[in-house]
């Protein structure tokens, strides 16, 4: 009787358990919905390719910014520019600006280059640009307005024999009367360079000539 009692006793605790179990799932769930309906709703006028706008941190570019430029644009918060004093060549433009992200807690650098006074075609400057660096693909360019200014600009695939990896890349050029101006974003890999993109756009959208 005793072996049998302690038997039903531990069935009828493995379905109290069960059915403890189930409640908190349903309690869990009904908890999800509330949270998720209560997330606001993208809409025509924010939704995009990159929801998240970067919030501005200042401008550089000017007479006195970190780095100055032939152009101005705003870089995103907690990033940090720097101007380069020994300048790096890549096809008709040398490195002049890095802005790092890492304060902003990503791996990577929106980097500005800029190119000797004269005439220039803004999309010949940047096809000569990637044509500089090996491991460049499928490139797609279009043309945009920002303030008055007319730029280019191409999104693309950088392969690394280094790293063996694929990542996406993005760089958009302007020509003014001090020559060519090139910012390039790229990134550890593709994840950390879509997470960084808001900055790039912040950047593109507020392109002025300096």
């Amino acid at each position: 009787m005793l072996v049998g009692a302690g038997k039903t006793w531990l069935r009828m605790a493995h379905v109290a358990l069960l059915a403890g179990v189930l409640t908190g799932c349903s309690e869990a769930a009904e908890g999800d919905e509330s949270k998720a309906s209560a997330r606001p709703t993208a809409t025509a006028e924010t939704s995009g390719p990159h929801d998240t706008a970067a919030t501005s941190g200042g401008s550089i570019g000017a007479a006195g910014s970190a780095c100055e430029l032939p152009v101005t644009f705003d870089i995103a918060k907690s990033w940090k520019a720097e101007a380069v004093e020994a300048p790096l060549s890549q096809g008709p433009v040398s490195l002049a600006c890095e802005i790092d992200a890492k304060p902003a807690g990503n791996i990577g650098f929106l980097r500005v280059w800029a190119g000797k006074s004269g005439e220039a075609d803004t999309r010949a400057v940047l096809e000569a640009f990637l044509a500089a660096e090996d491991g460049v693909t499928k490139e797609k360019y279009r043309t945009f307005t920002s303030g008055g200014v007319s730029a280019v600009e191409v999104e693309y695939l950088y392969s690394s024999e280094l790293l063996d990896e694929t990542k996406k890349e993005s760089a958009f050029a302007v020509t003014t009367a001090d020559g060519p101006v090139v910012v390039h974003l790229g990134g550890l890999d593709t994840e950390e360079h879509e997470e960084m993109l808001p900055a790039y756009e912040l950047a593109r959208r507020t392109l002025r000539t300096a």
